[in-house]
């Protein structure tokens, strides 16, 4: 009776003993690979973005070693605005820029539109680079409980890179989430033209701004605050943006504003009021929504409130300050 109580027993246990392992090695199992580019290849209007994201192997090999990924995905239509910016990165440094887009959470599509407006900070594949500037490796994901739209910025202060969300494209429960947005997203601080093979840009701005034949004080005033140097130097690296008025605008100027008058240094701060030290292309900066945004003259005279910043929006203004943002020379 004993035996038979014993062999009871064991077919009572056995079956456990086989389903517990059974599911052990199913949840042992690794999540198969997932090649982005695949997924994405069936859309078209994504081939662009899909074309950026298949000449960086490394980005793509690393890709398809993770979950729980949220990515976000570039219309051609709004890509195109960025195909400048795009073209002067070498291919490390279009890496990055790809990998600030691949957020290291899986959000599912009712998750996005739970965010609240106070927002939520989630970090990016950037991060694993180590080269993102001040830890602004993050994004910051706000909710509009009244427009139902769900915007994405950079985790910097005053950083221009934003982006809305427009749709969902693909999702894996759990795994991955593909969803689009209408702007690339640049981290704060980006070097965009970071290249150990790059050739030197040897902008000559007062040149360029002399051929321009309407541009005639913006280049004597230049010459005459010894900025300019400092300026092409500044070419490298993050890059800069240059807002040039033109000759009509000095022309329309009150008589009591005798810019050319103005010592050197004085010349300069007025200047560097109208540089941001980063390169913005026009597509860009239609598609920035009235950020706050540093100068040169910031950085000089530090952030007092009220002064040295610009507000860009469709058009770039500064308290009774306005200017048409069609620029015609950037650097």
């Amino acid at each position: 009776m004993a035996a038979t109580i014993k062999l009871l027993s064991l077919s009572n246990i056995t079956p456990f003993i086989f389903t517990y392992l059974l599911l052990l090695s199913i949840s042992s199992t690794p999540i198969l690979a997932i090649n982005i580019t695949a997924l994405l290849s069936s859309y078209p209007d994504f081939s662009c973005f899909t074309t950026l994201l298949s000449s960086t192997s490394s980005l793509s090999a690393d890709l398809s070693r993770r979950s729980s990924l949220t990515i976000l995905v570039v219309p051609n239509a709004y890509l195109s605005s960025s195909v400048e910016l795009t073209r002067r990165l070498s291919p490390s440094s279009l890496s990055d820029l790809l990998s600030y887009h691949v957020l290291l959470q899986y959000l599912s599509w009712s998750d996005f539109h739970q965010i609240p407006p106070s927002g939520i900070l989630v970090t990016t594949l950037f991060r694993t680079t180590d080269r993102a500037s001040s830890n602004f490796d993050s994004v910051n994901i706000t909710g509009n409980s009244t427009t139902n739209n769900v915007t994405i910025n950079s985790s910097a202060p005053y950083s221009p890179s934003h982006a809305t969300v427009l749709s969902l494209v693909k999702t894996l429960p759990y795994n991955i989430t593909i969803v689009s947005v209408d702007s690339l997203l640049v981290p704060y601080g980006f070097v965009l033209m970071a290249s150990t093979t790059r050739l030197p840009l040897g902008l000559n701005i007062t040149k360029t701004l002399m051929d321009g034949h309407n541009f005639f004080v913006a280049a004597s005033m230049l010459s005459a605050s010894g900025v300019v140097e400092e300026l092409e130097a500044d070419e490298g690296g993050a890059g800069i943006t240059l807002f040039v008025p033109t000759d009509a605008a000095f022309a329309d100027l009150p008589p009591t504003v005798a810019l050319q008058s103005l010592p050197a240094d004085k010349k300069a701060i007025v200047l560097k009021f109208h540089v941001l030290h980063s390169y913005y292309p026009l597509g860009s900066l239609e598609l920035i929504v009235n950020p706050v945004q540093p100068t040169l003259a910031t950085e000089d005279m530090g952030a007092e409130p009220g002064g040295y910043f610009w507000g860009v929006s469709s058009a770039v203004t500064q308290g009774n300050f306005w200017e048409e943002s069609d620029v015609d020379e950037q650097a």
